[in-house]
């Protein structure tokens, strides 16, 4: 019971100090300041690595993590496995067929972590795990925002000189839309506090990755776009992808300039050799 309390205790006071992150390369409009931030707590070093406290936070105002739930990755910089896991759990093993008698929790170069569903037995939970993936918005319930697992990290370094964090975090909250930037060092590393409020303990090391939400990622292909073509011309062009969501292009880079669809009406059939009803939209336009 100590160790749930602690860590829900830890999460909610560590947590208030990363509410304004760096930003990611997304970007939300209705959210501008919005991010789920992701805290890797260094908390003890064991002969072959350490053990870490990674809590996830949702600071958007608006959007909530709903069923199935988050899904956090990333890649190791060196070649880490991890013993043990609570409070939630890799998808896959992964190969760990090099090991004999203690075999890792997981041994996969880029590991997938989801949480655990209410009702997991109490040996395998953490303060604010087992919610299925579910985050409500940190504004709506602060509370119910935070997610946290420990994992026992083995091959990695053994002090602040040698550890590396790891990289490449993606996040799918629970589908894609996330763009998650690199992690960064923080100084001084985060404070825990006792539940009696008497003692302060400190993580060994932190870092903080910040994950923030676009629309153009989640939804690459758009369900609406806008077709261009020639008023004079009886085809149709189909519709460009980028017609919805040029981003990072040069302007105009989205239509070819002599594509025959898109003949300007300057150059078009001529007044005369139009029906009544081109007729009119022609006088309309100016171009008479």
């Amino acid at each position: 019971m100590a160790r749930l309390l602690l860590g829900a205790a830890i999460a909610l006071l560590a947590g208030v100090s990363f509410l304004l992150g760096p930003l990611a390369e997304a970007y939300d409009p209705l959210d501008p300041n919005g991010n789920i931030t992701i805290k890797w707590d260094i908390t003890q070093w064991t002969p072959d690595g350490y053990v870490a406290v990674v809590t996830i936070y949702n600071y958007q105002k608006y959007r909530h993590i709903q069923a199935p739930g988050w899904n956090l990755g990333w890649a190791w910089a060196k070649k880490e496995i991890f013993w043990s896991m609570v409070g939630g759990q890799a998808t896959e093993q992964g190969d760990c067929s090099a090991f004999k008698g203690n075999i890792p929790h997981c041994c996969k170069r880029e590991p997938k972590i989801v949480d655990l569903v209410p009702g997991t037995p109490y040996n395998m939970q953490f303060g604010n795990c087992c919610k299925g993936g579910v985050l409500t918005s940190w504004v709506q319930d602060p509370v119910n925002a935070v997610a946290s697992f420990q994992i026992t990290v083995g091959h990695s370094g053994t002090s602040n000189r040698t550890v590396k964090a790891p990289k490449n975090f993606t996040l799918r909250a629970p589908g894609p839309g996330y763009s998650c930037g690199l992690a960064q060092e923080v100084k001084p590393p985060t404070r825990f506090i006792s539940l009696d409020g008497r003692r302060t303990t400190q993580a060994h090391a932190t870092w903080n990755v910040t994950c923030t939400y676009s629309q153009f990622a989640a939804q690459r292909s758009p369900t609406c776009c806008v077709s261009l073509s020639s008023f004079y011309n009886e085809t149709i062009v189909n519709c460009p992808k980028c017609a919805c969501g040029c981003q990072n292009k040069r302007p105009g880079s989205c239509v070819e300039g002599n594509l025959p669809y898109l003949e300007s009406v300057v150059n078009g059939p001529g007044k005369s050799n139009l029906t009544p009803l081109k007729s009119l939209w022609y006088d309309l336009s100016g171009l008479a």
